[in-house]
């Protein structure tokens, strides 16, 4: 059994870092830290995407950082408030999902979460999934549960007050989803959860109803999310959000397209960079005499290194400054064999499956997502990549021209040979 740390100021950085707020207090919490006992906490994860993100890694991080003190950490995946779907932030119901749909979602979770979270060893997170209780509570034990709450409470909730205003449906089963919520803190009996500051009411639910049920002050952390300068969040919602299941060529290149305003935020909330080092670098990004290209690309190699490791980031960066930064293309490219001499763009989009379907495949051709260099004589690495923007646009292999690169966005390659 590891030892719990007290260190001061180890204790002090775990607390701030990151942290939006804490309830009841931060000497509430540092005063419980300092003590050496060894509390139980725990974040939720809703399976709604095959894959965690970057938004999520905030909380694992932190997650990870008590445990690397000795505290005993719980990653629960929310496999039963998953089918509720939480209405936080929502201004319309959320799409219901099957258990068949969430379970198959989360069945990667502990193997992403365990780039900053260790599931085994001397002090091992803990993974659970609340349809464990939330499975056998009974009605007349809902109903029970309930009556701790009023419809005042929920009703006040912004997403919910915007719904009114535009005279859209607020499903019973939404209010249910706080009262899920906290019922997970009950169960689990936990000293303190962690989550977004958009979770806030959620959390403050379960530290109500555990303080009701079992006299048990819980604490909340709330982190700040990621944003950049202007204060707009990342997110799956905002369409820029990054998923822990990608490659590390694509982690980094995604990371690279961030807005230089997130840096900093980044920086602090998404690695382990010593806050000095962050600090530092916020100095020199201030007065405009640093290239925020050369720290951003520090973020991006750190980001990739924790879920991809050394080697790969290694290897990612190369990519990176090779296709992006010189515009070359990458030695190592898929190749596809067409059995046509004659092509549309269109049905090769579809064959290499860059594209799902032939509308996807319109659809990124008039973005122009979609480049080509045709290559001569088996002649690589020479000339540029042009923007296709006619759908009609045939690819023919005939005389010297040998084979055809595609390229979809900025980092997805594959040579076409016939």
């Amino acid at each position: 059994m590891p030892k719990v740390i007290t260190d001061k100021k180890l204790v002090a950085e775990l607390l701030t870092r990151g942290v939006e707020k804490i309830y009841p207090s931060y000497a509430d919490l540092e005063k419980k830290l300092l003590s050496g006992e060894k509390i139980r906490l725990y974040c939720g994860y809703d399976p709604t995407a095959s894959s965690l993100h970057i938004g999520n890694a905030i909380s694992i991080n932190k997650l990870g950082q008590f445990q690397a003190l000795g505290h005993e950490v719980i990653f629960l995946v929310g496999d039963f408030t998953g089918l509720i779907g939480d209405p936080t932030d929502k201004k319309a119901t959320r799409r219901k999902m099957t258990r068949e749909e969430i379970l198959a979602n989360a069945a990667h979770y502990q193997e992403q979460a365990s780039a900053y979270l260790k599931f085994d060893g001397d002090n091992p997170a803990k993974i659970m999934y609340n349809s464990a209780w939330n499975d056998k509570l009974t009605f007349r034990e809902l109903i029970e549960l309930s009556s701790n709450f009023t419809v005042q409470q929920m009703i006040q909730r912004d997403m919910f007050q915007e719904r009114l205003k535009e005279e859209k449906p607020i499903y019973l089963h939404e209010f249910l989803y706080p009262l899920t919520q906290a019922y997970d803190s009950v169960v689990l009996d936990v000293d303190l959860e962690i989550g977004g500051n958009d979770q806030m009411f959620n959390m403050m639910c379960g530290r109500d109803l555990l303080r009701t049920l079992k006299n048990k002050e819980k604490s909340v952390l709330t982190m700040k999310l990621l944003a950049d300068g202007s204060g707009k969040k990342m997110g799956k919602s905002e369409g820029n959000v990054v998923f822990l299941n990608v490659a590390a060529n694509d982690m980094y290149g995604q990371v690279m397209s961030w807005p230089d305003g997130i840096i900093i935020s980044a920086l602090e909330l998404c690695t382990l960079v010593p806050m000095a080092e962050v600090k530092k670098i916020e100095a020199e990004l201030k007065p405009g005499q640093a290239n925020p290209r050369d720290f951003k690309m520090k973020l991006a190699f750190e980001i990739t290194k924790i879920n991809r490791g050394q080697a790969a980031a290694e290897k990612a960066q190369e990519n990176f400054v090779s296709t992006i930064q010189k515009k070359e293309i990458p030695e190592e490219i898929g190749v596809y064999q067409a059995i046509k001499k004659q092509n549309t763009l269109i049905d090769l989009l579809v064959e290499t499956k860059f594209v799902k379907s032939k509308t996807e495949a319109r659809q990124k051709i008039e973005e122009g997502a979609i480049k080509i260099r045709p290559e001569k004589n088996g002649q690589a690495n020479v000339g540029e990549m042009t923007v296709i923007k006619d759908v009609k646009k045939e690819i023919n292999f005939d005389g010297e021209m040998t084979s055809v690169i595609i390229q979809k966005g900025k980092f997805n390659f594959i040579r076409v040979i016939l």
